[in-house]
């Protein structure tokens, strides 16, 4: 050894350089003993020393490659190592930082999932089969015990089949199928993470991904979400693909690349880019969409994404495709994007099976339908497979499976149904192992609490407080000098008006600057409430709210019921104990079943010992018996022990799942009474489950998950607590995000108010200049010169009437009224004193003499007036006279136009401007002229009745009963019914459009500001789906687009408004109303009546949308007589919606409704389809007038249109059966040609009339 502490012998490892093998860096500069150049130290010894190059060359010593063959040549000889009685290598050896994490990553988690596999690749590992955990399995470890035989049911003697099993392997079976089971859902779980829930798992490294871009999948409302998820796709599973291809396709296909291209972060960046800019391309073309990808090379997988009805049907594409893969392997991994027709649905399944892929679908509307994958479906069947294998464990227990006979050895069983069943639950790890207590740095507050010193009105943020400095009330006063009062008025371009809190009007200045600045206080402060709302939903907090007194009690729910949720119960607790009780005076938990016992007799510190200890006497807990809280109550506030200390508990925490044994006011009188004098809350969290099953444990009282909560929040706010709720899934409700909540609308609402009050003083100020310019302009004109007078045309005014004159006119103006009178009109008989003058025209006449006036203004003669020379006689003239007799002529058939846009207007008026009568084509109208009458008359001179004469000669027509001879001929009737056939189709094209969208459901609305109450009870549970879809049309279709305010009211057992007044249909706020629709459940009564009361509420609403499918609770004279008190001024329309009701009571009640407030009844059917018979009737015409038959609709609007509809179609086949009798009825010369003749002889002859 030299003084380094290295041999002389030779190198410890091998480096690579010029041919030559150093050892380390060291020994390439450093120069060994026996060969470099000596320095004799200070004690005699040689050391080592450093040579520069030159040195070593002049030297003469052996280069590095001679150097360094001789090192190989000294090396021993290789020997074979012997692996005999080696030990094998742990699986945590740490051999690379990687492997420990994935060996560490693969001990945690049994059923952690292999990015890349699929369901059926993972289940070969992970089956039930694979685990040998079957029926048949099970069986195999029985042993066959043999005997004679066994008695039957009914006394026969069956051969008997006998097993035995030890119970140790039963349990181990029973025990390891559970496990499977949690396995198999924690990867159900996973796969409804991120983009694996939208998209499902994408496999393969080359993938081609195809996206469905037409106007139906990229509507609008529907785009925004379609490309968020496909960005959340690209970063989460396609950014580690090898290569990668995309292409949309609507009406034609678009490529991104020219073929696939190898993935890296600029071709990430250009797909997702190609993602931000994708919008709608008209139709779907799949069949060119696949045409194109599966004729792309170098791809090993297709991902199809659609979420619309294709254009080709589904056979051609599922041949096209089985016809283009013969041969190659390529599975396409159909996904269903939020597409609800079932067609588009089993023809994705329908490709994934023929290729080989797999199917996704995904549904924001109805999350059942995620489960009908096929990575799901697959993990759901094996978990069935375990479950029916448990369930003949349960037979086995019994003593029976079939007609075998089973015993299980009881030397372990027994021991082993001594224990709880608690034991047998799955844990999360590190389930009993001691606390990590974590020390909060700061003490929490409720929420109310905290928006006292962070709401914006602490914050001085409230909008009345920023405008209040630039406010002013306005002012009406008295001015002597002018003689009336004088109101202040507001400057035009910098003020207007604003509706103050109190409900008063004031004068506001509008700052726009100042206003800039507070909407971005606003929007910090949202961002605050936002911050607390995620760290209110997250670790114990989302379990148990904020714990925010110092005396705490913690009342834990052990009945019976929740025994399969005591592990749950049990980690929430543990939660609790480590993160909000160690900054607290004083604690103590009682569990209560039946009986309530607490873990010590009186209040303890929050030391660590302590907390310690609870968490091993919380893991010794087991649930037995009722809920018995009021037991649990009374320990907690009636100890004597906590007495003797003067120590009062300040905050009651009751941790359930269900509705106390005791009835909510008797619980809410004893806390009033314990509590006087005494400041105690009791807050209540309800943990939410899975409903009880029949064969399990039924608690002493039963109620649904809604009146449990309506229960345990009244018990929460009659004592000044708080009510929590929750799930596995999240917080569903809680008093604390409450508060946060309503604070953030709060900002919002003060947000748009900023936005109104800047664009009222913009409009003002813009409405002002225009005004300012036409009144310059029409200066301009006045100013222009004018003309002289001089040079206009004198023009002679009509002669001034005397005294005389006028008695003349007003004589002969009462003659010409007992003329128009008897119906004949006659010139006035001259006389010697009295000349005729032009009539003196009253001012005052009648509305019928205006009629008469038009009607006889033709049969008036022309006349004219001139002077006498008799000083200021005035003489008159007669040109010419007009017969008053005289008739028009008549014009049959009038040519009728109807707009081809549809009119936002109800049926009512849309005919009183385009019925038949109003188009002039009532047929009836059209006959029933002044024709000649089919009857006998009484001749006076004959002294006999004589019938008409030639009356077989014209046609005889029923006309109201009346027998008339037709005067229209058979073409003037074929152009009525060319005239009668388009109205028609205008009729139908109308009520198909009132058939369409959301009017099927709602009918259409007219007014501009609108509320909408939707009936969302309990019998409301099997169409809230087809409620929902329509509702999110009605907010697009009508809201939207005719720019209609409006607000939405739910009401069931309890009425929600979305917004306290009707606001405008903005993008923003149409997607909130979707989504708050989206959040509709069904359960519930049906509080009509309040619902009705709360939307009258709203002083600027023109009418109310009532969409039901019953009767209210109430009476509904109760109701109407409500209604009617308070709609007797306002005059607010009802418009009523029966939606699939078949209650005749309900629906009376609905019309009756309606009718008092001059509202429409609309009905819904579920099964009426009248858009099918319109259809048809557009398509095959009019040939047959009976059939289609249309439906019988019961909406106002639907009915009018519909008989419309049928007296049309009535009028035309009328029309043809007239037509037809010019064809039966015979002509004159056909029935006597040679009467005929004669007839046409006399006429020639000369001199005959």
């Amino acid at each position: 050894m030299n003084q380094y502490g290295d041999r002389d012998s030779g190198p410890r490892t091998s480096m690579a350089g010029n041919a030559a093998l150093y050892d380390t860096a060291d020994e390439v500069l450093n120069l060994e003993e026996d060969d470099d150049p000596q320095i004799e130290g200070g004690n005699g010894q040689l050391r080592p020393t450093f040579m520069t190059q030159p040195q070593l060359r002049g030297s003469g010593r052996l280069s590095r490659s001679q150097r360094a063959k001789a090192r190989l040549e000294e090396r021993p000889a290789w020997e074979q190592p012997s692996t005999r009685g080696a030990t094998p290598t742990p699986d945590l050896y740490v051999t690379n930082i990687n492997q420990i994490h994935d060996k560490v990553r693969a001990r945690d988690m049994s059923a952690m999932f292999n990015e890349g596999q699929s369901s059926e690749d993972w289940l070969s590992n992970h089956s039930i089969e694979h685990f040998k955990l079957t029926l048949k399995d099970l069986l195999t470890k029985g042993k066959v015990v043999k005997s004679d035989a066994s008695v039957g049911g009914q006394g026969d003697v069956l051969p008997g089949r006998h097993l035995q099993f030890e119970a140790s392997t039963v349990n181990e079976v029973e025990y390891k199928l559970y496990e499977s089971i949690e396995m198999y859902h924690n990867r159900i779980k996973w796969l409804l993470q991120g983009s694996k829930k939208t998209f499902g798992m994408i496999k393969g490294k080359k993938v081609a991904v195809v996206l469905d871009s037409s106007d139906a999948n990229c509507g609008f409302g529907r785009l925004n979400i379609f490309r968020d998820a496909l960005l959340e796709l690209i970063d989460e599973q396609l950014h580690n693909k090898e290569m990668l291809y995309l292409l949309s396709f609507g009406t034609h296909i678009d490529p991104l690349w020219s073929g696939p291209k190898f993935t890296n972060i600029g071709l990430l960046d250009q797909a997702r880019q190609f993602v931000a800019h994708m919008k709608g391309m008209g139709g779907c073309n799949l069949l060119a969409a696949l045409k194109k990808v599966l004729t792309v090379k170098g791809i090993d997988s297709i991902v199809l994404v659609l979420g619309n009805c294709p254009d080709q049907k589904s056979e051609h594409l599922i041949e096209f495709t089985e016809q283009m893969i013969v041969g190659r392997r390529v599975p396409l991994h159909c996904v269903a994007f939020d597409c609800n027709n079932h067609l588009t649905n089993m023809t994705l399944r329908k490709l994934a099976e023929m290729s080989g892929g797999r199917y996704h679908v995904y549904a924001s509307s109805s999350e059942e339908q995620i489960y009908t994958g096929t990575d799901i479906s697959l993990l759901l069947r094996e978990i069935k497979i375990a479950q029916d294998v448990i369930n003949k464990i349960q037979q086995m227990r019994q003593g029976m499976m079939g007609d075998a006979l089973i015993s299980i050895l009881n030397e372990i069983s027994l021991e082993v149904q001594k224990l709880p069943q608690s034991r047998f639950l799955p844990r999360p790890p590190n389930h009993a192992g001691g606390l990590n207590i974590e020390e909060p740095s700061f003490l929490p507050k409720a929420s109310a609490e905290w928006l006292q010193q962070n709401g914006l009105k602490a914050k001085k943020l409230s909008l009345y407080q920023v405008l209040a400095p630039n406010a002013f009330a306005p002012i009406e006063q008295f001015i002597p000098i002018i003689r009336k009062s004088v109101r202040s008025q507001t400057h035009e371009k910098a003020m207007t008006q604003f509706e103050w809190h109190d409900g008063t009007i004031k004068n506001v200045h509008v700052d726009q600057a100042h206003l800039f600045d507070y909407q971005k206080q606003l929007g910090a402060m949202v961002k605050l409430y936002e911050k607390r709302i995620d760290w209110l939903s997250k670790d114990s907090r989302r379990l148990f709210g904020t714990v925010v007194e110092k005396k705490v009690v913690i009342l834990v729910d052990l009945s019976l019921s929740n025994m399969s949720y005591l592990v749950h119960i049990q980690h929430s607790l543990r939660l609790l104990l480590e993160q909000q009780l160690t900054n607290k005076e004083a604690y103590n938990i009682i569990g209560f079943g039946s009986r309530a016992h607490c873990w010590r007799p009186c209040l303890q510190e929050p030391t660590e010992k302590n907390l310690q200890n609870t968490w091993k006497w919380i893991l010794g807990l087991e649930c037995n018996g009722s809920r018995n809280l009021m037991s649990a109550i009374r320990l907690a506030l009636e100890n004597e022990e906590d007495r003797k200390k003067s120590s009062v508990v300040e905050g009651i925490y009751l941790f359930t799942s269900g509705i106390p044994d005791q009835p909510s006011d008797v619980i809410c009188s004893y806390m009033e009474e314990a509590t006087v004098g005494v400041h105690t809350r009791l807050h209540t969290v309800l943990f939410n489950v899975d409903d009880y099953d029949a064969n399990g444990a039924i608690p002493g009282r039963y109620a649904d998950i809604t009146e449990t909560a309506e229960c345990l929040r009244t018990l929460a706010h009659v004592s000044g607590g708080r009510f929590h709720w929750f799930r596995e899934t999240g917080v569903i409700e809680s008093d604390d995000i409450k508060y946060i909540l309503g604070e953030i609308d709060k900002a919002v609402n003060y947000s748009q108010k900023c936005a109104m009050l800047v664009d009222s003083v913009k409009k003002r100020s813009n409405r002002n200049k225009a005004e300012e310019t036409q009144r310059a302009q029409k200066e301009e004109t006045k100013m222009l010169p004018m003309r002289p007078t001089s040079a206009k045309k004198a023009i002679l005014g009509p002669p001034k009437h005397t005294e005389l004159t006028l008695a003349r006119l007003q004589i002969q103006d009462n003659k010409e009224r007992e003329e128009k009178k008897a119906g004949v009109w006659r010139p006035t008989s001259g006389k010697k004193n009295l000349i005729p003058s032009d009539p003196y025209v009253s001012k005052q006449k009648t509305d019928n003499d205006k009629k008469n006036q038009k009607l006889c203004k033709s049969a008036k003669a022309k006349r004219a007036v001139f002077y006498t020379e008799q000083k200021n006689d005035v003489g008159l003239v007669f040109r010419e006279y007009k017969d008053p007799l005289k008739k028009k002529k008549w014009k049959p058939i009038n040519h009728p136009v109807i707009p081809e846009r549809e009119e936002i207007c109800s049926t009512k008026e849309w005919l009183k401007k385009y019925s038949l009568v109003k188009l002039r084509l009532d047929l009836s109208k059209l006959v029933s002229g002044p024709d000649c009458t089919h009857a006998k008359r009484h001749v006076k001179t004959l002294h006999k009745t004589v019938p008409a004469k030639y009356c077989t000669i014209f046609p005889s027509v029923n006309v109201k009963g009346l027998v008339k001879h037709l005067q229209l001929q058979s073409h003037e009737l074929k152009e009525y019914e060319e005239r009668l056939e388009p109205v028609l189709r205008r009729y139908l094209g109308r009520l198909q459009w009132l058939l369409g969208a959301s009017r099927r459901t709602f009918g259409n609305v007219l007014e501009k500001r609108v509320c909408v109450l939707i009936d969302t009870s309990g019998s409301m549970v099997s169409h809230m789906d087809d409620l929902k879809k329509d509702l999110v049309a009605l907010i697009w279709d009508q809201f939207r687009r005719e720019k209609i305010s409006f607000n939405l009211i739910r009401f069931s057992g309890d009425i929600e408004p979305w917004r306290s007044t009707t606001v405008e249909p903005t993008d923003t706020n149409c997607h909130d109303a979707v989504q708050w629709v989206n959040t509709f459940v069904p359960a519930g009564n049906s509080c009509t009546l309040e619902a009705l009361m709360a939307a009258f509420e709203d002083k600027k609403i023109q009418a109310i949308y009532l969409l039901t499918d019953g009767k209210p609770d109430s009476s509904t004279a109760r109701v109407l007589g409500e209604v009617a008190g308070v709609n007797t001024v306002r005059g607010v329309k009802i418009h009523t919606i029966s939606f699939n009701c078949e209650d005749e009571t309900a629906n009376t009640f609905l019309r009756q409704l309606a009718a008092m407030s001059r509202g429409r009844y609309h009905r819904v059917f579920a099964g009426m389809d009248g858009d099918l018979a319109v259809h048809r009737l557009l398509e095959e015409g009019f040939k047959d007038t009976d059939f289609p038959v249309l439906p019988r609709f019961e909406s106002d609007d639907l009915l009018l249109l519909s008989k419309e509809i049928e007296e049309a179609r009535h009028y035309l086949a009328q029309s043809r059966s007239f037509r037809e009798l010019f064809q039966n009825t015979p002509k004159p010369h056909e029935k006597d040609p040679v009467k005929h003749s004669r007839c046409q002889a006399q006429q020639v002859t000369p001199g005959k009339a």
